[in-house]
């Protein structure tokens, strides 16, 4: 497939894109910017967040870690479902109630001044890390596959994304994205649905079929019962639960857009309705997974171990090329499919894109406005205040530039176990902040509250960098999220302010 054609293509569908911002951001002010003036369809809303809970990440990184992990990230998709139900009918109904912008205006009136400014800084770094890890394995791709052999660098490559993304979110913000976001969550699993029913027919499969050749393999295992290892079921549940709890409902992005809707009811709609579809479609990624490496096989692939480093590490050799896990559905579907399937896989690959790159820009640059700044409590005219505003927006995708070079740099190859490794840290002391504010009844010494926020993902990283010589067999996984959480919540706890002085 010619590179040329590819990159005429994904300047098209970024014109449809414009022309879609251009519709929809008439009109559009700092209140349409930060929350589309509470007008958004729930129907709408929860499609769209189906692209920005997945992303590149998940297209590319869940269907090519089936070769290493079977279909093992179901157990965390189970507990992805429980999470949604949490947030729907614990933290939903809190919001609406205060009628926030921002989510992390409870904490400043439940804990104080410098809660509030911790949690929102907390969702800042962790926010700008998760979503430029995805942007980046993304723009990464489409470096290797298109544009390194036009000889443009990546940081162009990366300049040039960015800038597509300032265009169309720079005046409508959520107004607009929640239109745009439903577009490209229509083509990213449009892409998903045609390249799993190309893949059937090459093969000369029925699904039922494919399912035996999987589990030939060893593709198929969903639980797993070994309570020593990272992988053990019932950790792997609880960890997506409080993933979700933290990545969504105490995330402003995804809060952010679930505030839009007008009323609680659809609200929770929305977020129950999302927790179903990625369950089935997240199930249906798995399965593609499974049928790449089934289709790679009969191309002439094969999966070997090597050690590397005094480190057992898997391989799937094709052609002479390693295109073990997040390689495998970028080499396949350009290189091994029809023209039509490598065209249909960009358009759902930069669809998978934007979304979760757009609605982290335009939900920094709230954060930053409304919790870090005080915007709306500054004696500013308009004018004033959207151009703070913009040039917010702009610093932000500075910042997202800066951090993709530096993920480029690091170059892991599993995007997907890196993103909720780093999750761990950095959203543990969110989740151990609104645990404390909603499930106790103390004030807090408010200034002490930054120093917890800090020591509790540091005591982390010692237990998980240690955890071998305190716990023998026994390996932590993604619950280290969960721990972390726990840290804050107690540290919360030892700086609580007395009964006698809560009377005062």
């Amino acid at each position: 497939m010619s590179p040329y054609l590819l990159l005429v293509i994904i300047i098209a569908y970024f014109a449809l894109l414009l022309w879609v911002a251009y519709k929809t951001g008439k009109g559009s002010d700092n209140e349409s910017f930060f929350i589309g003036n509470r007008k958004s369809n729930w129907m709408l809303v929860a499609f769209g967040m189906i692209g920005t809970s997945l992303s590149g990440v998940t297209f590319v990184s869940v269907p090519g870690a089936v070769g290493k992990d079977s279909f093992s990230y179901l157990q965390i998709t189970l507990g992805y479902l429980i999470g949604y139900i949490v947030v729907a009918y614990v933290l939903l109904p809190l919001y609406y109630r205060l009628k926030l912008t921002s989510i992390y205006g409870y904490l400043q009136q439940r804990m104080g001044q410098l809660s509030y400014k911790s949690g929102a800084w907390i969702f800042i770094v962790s926010r700008l890390v998760g979503a430029t890890a995805r942007l980046y394995l993304v723009v990464n791709i489409l470096q290797i596959t298109i544009l390194d052999s036009l000889g443009v660098p990546f940081i162009v490559t990366t300049l040039i994304i960015l800038i597509m993304i300032i265009l169309y979110t720079y005046e409508g913000g959520v107004k607009t994205i929640v239109w745009t976001d439903t577009l490209q969550t229509s083509c990213m699993l449009l892409g998903l649905i045609i390249c799993t029913v190309y893949m059937l027919n090459h093969l000369d499969l029925s699904v039922g079929q494919s399912l035996t050749a999987m589990s030939d393999k060893g593709y198929t295992k969903v639980f797993e019962f070994d309570i020593n290892s990272p992988g053990f079921f019932i950790k792997q549940i609880l960890a997506g639960a409080f993933i979700t709890i933290t990545m969504t409902g105490i995330d402003q992005e995804m809060m952010q857009k679930s505030l839009s809707v007008t009323k609680l009811k659809d609200s929770q709609k929305n977020m129950v309705t999302l927790g179903f579809i990625l369950l089935g479609v997240i199930s249906l990624f798995l399965y593609m997974g499974g049928l790449l490496y089934l289709f790679g096989q009969s191309e002439g692939g094969h999966i070997t171990e090597i050690i590397k480093d005094g480190i057992p590490k898997k391989e799937f050799l094709l052609n002479g090329k390693d295109i073990f896990g997040d390689k495998i559905f970028p080499e396949v579907a350009l290189n091994h499919m029809p023209g039509f399937i490598s065209i249909i896989f960009i358009i759902a690959l930069i669809s998978a894109l934007f979304p979760s790159a757009d609605g982290a820009m335009t939900a920094l640059t709230s954060s930053i406005c409304i919790d870090i700044v005080g915007m709306k409590d500054k004696p500013w005219d308009t004018k004033k205040k959207e151009k703070f505003r913009k040039n917010v927006h702009l610093l932000v995708a500075s910042s997202f530039l800066v951090m993709v070079v530096i993920f480029k740099i690091i170059n892991d190859n599993s995007m997907i176990g890196l993103i909720l490794k780093l999750a761990g840290f950095t959203y543990g002391p969110l989740l151990g902040l609104f645990a404390f504010g909603i499930f106790t009844k103390y004030k807090v010494e408010d200034k002490l509250v930054p120093y917890v926020c800090i020591a509790a993902p540091i005591i982390s990283y010692f237990i998980d960098k240690y955890q071998a010589t305190l716990f023998g067999d026994f390996k932590i996984g993604l619950e280290l999220l969960i721990i972390n959480g726990l840290l804050t919540f107690f540290g919360l706890w030892l700086i609580r302010k007395k009964p006698d002085l809560l009377k005062r």
